[in-house]
């Protein structure tokens, strides 16, 4: 490796051959670089302020120069210094080239081979369900309508004609938000329990005459099994206009189950009880996986328990009581009526997929989930 010489004799033949030396060994190591990083030591090397070759040819050279050769020596090194720099440029560009050619190599695509595909997703179940149910309701003539998932208890409960100490509002049975005990008891923020508040923003916005369908996420204090999970889908829908009756409450419902299960299920109601409806009714449907036979061969059909019935959803007349809340924008209980029904999605693709645990749906498996493609 080329280490810069002491010079004793600084005449002009000796002065020559101690810089063609040099030159000589710069492009020497100049062929040598190929790489960024082989640039980087070589230009440290030469030109580096504290002991690079420059920087040493100017000490041992030009500062130990005679008072008299100290001009020419001084010429001759600046040449040099000139032409290090030069070169330690020139070899910069050569090694950038070099490394760009090697990353384009690297890259190379072969346009001849065969592309990859990227596997497509599928709607989950319960999206795909809800949309099922949705597209139902679309096609009567309902408008979909949606609502915030944090609610104040005025628009959960109040509103809804849930008396003051009904044990929904209990904590044990609703998800409060933390710090809400200062405030009165109907601006108090939870997690909503069922989508029937949008029932309400929606009459507050929107006059009579109304139809409207509404699918979300809702929760409750509930712990997670089989069949429960603190957050489910629900489904409702509100009907309000003058003269209606439960028999179109049971004619819409009842082309709603034959459009989802198909024409030959049959439909049953029984009566229940709903703080918002009066009359209320829990609606029942032919069990379309054993055909309402209680058997599918010789085994008991166990979604509906042997009875050839799968309760479905609950519904009901809206209850005069709930239309004073929203009187002024034109809800007067005395001149329209409405009936309102709710659904759990999850539960319908529990029944339509055949699944026998709702926690799977949120587990995000995607062995489980890809069967649904």
């Amino acid at each position: 490796m080329y280490t810069v010489p002491k010079l004793s004799d600084f005449s002009g033949n000796a002065l020559s051959s101690a810089v063609n030396e040099t030159l000589a060994a710069l492009q020497e190591e100049a062929d040598k670089v190929t790489f960024d990083a082989d640039w980087k030591l070589f230009r440290d090397r030469w030109l580096a302020r504290k002991d690079g070759i420059a920087t040493q040819i100017n000490d041992l050279w030009l500062k130990a120069a005679p008072k008299e050769a100290k001009r020419d020596v001084g010429q001759r090194v600046n040449e040099l210094k000139q032409t290090i720099e030069a070169t330690v440029e020139t070899t910069l560009q050569r090694a950038q080239g070099g490394a760009s050619s090697t990353k384009l190599a690297a890259d190379r695509v072969d346009i001849t081979l065969p592309g990859i595909r990227r596997p497509l997703g599928a709607e989950h179940p319960v999206v795909r369900t809800m949309n099922e149910i949705v597209s139902v309701f679309r096609n009567l003539g309902y408008s979909v309508s949606e609502g915030p998932e944090i609610e104040t208890d005025y628009y959960n409960f109040e509103s809804l004609n849930f008396p003051p100490n009904h044990p929904a509002r209990d904590m044990q049975d609703t998800l409060f938000l933390a710090g809400q005990d200062a405030k009165p008891l109907r601006d108090r923020l939870l997690l909503r329990t069922h989508t029937s508040p949008v029932q309400i923003r929606t009459m507050e916005r929107l006059k009579p005459p109304l139809r409207i369908v509404i699918p979300g996420k809702v929760y409750r204090n509930d712990p997670p099994d089989a069949s429960h999970s603190p957050m489910f889908h629900q489904i409702e829908g509100l009907a309000v206009d003058t003269n209606i009756t439960f028999g179109d409450l049971k004619g819409t419902l009842d082309h709603a189950m034959k459009a989802l299960f198909g024409s030959s299920v049959k439909t049953q109601f029984r009566p229940s009880f709903f703080p918002f409806t009066e009359p209320s009714a829990e609606m029942m449907v032919s069990c379309f996986i054993c055909g309402g036979s209680g058997k599918r061969g010789s085994e008991p059909c166990r979604p509906c328990k042997t009875t050839g019935w799968i309760e479905i959803l609950g519904c009901g007349m809206v209850d005069p009581n709930v239309f004073k809340y929203v009187e002024h924008n034109g809800y007067d209980p005395k001149k329209v009526s409405g009936f309102a029904f709710g659904m759990g999605a999850d539960r319908i693709a529990i029944l339509k997929y055949g699944v026998d645990d709702i926690q799977l749906f949120f587990q995000g498996d995607v062995r489980f989930l890809e069967q649904f493609g």
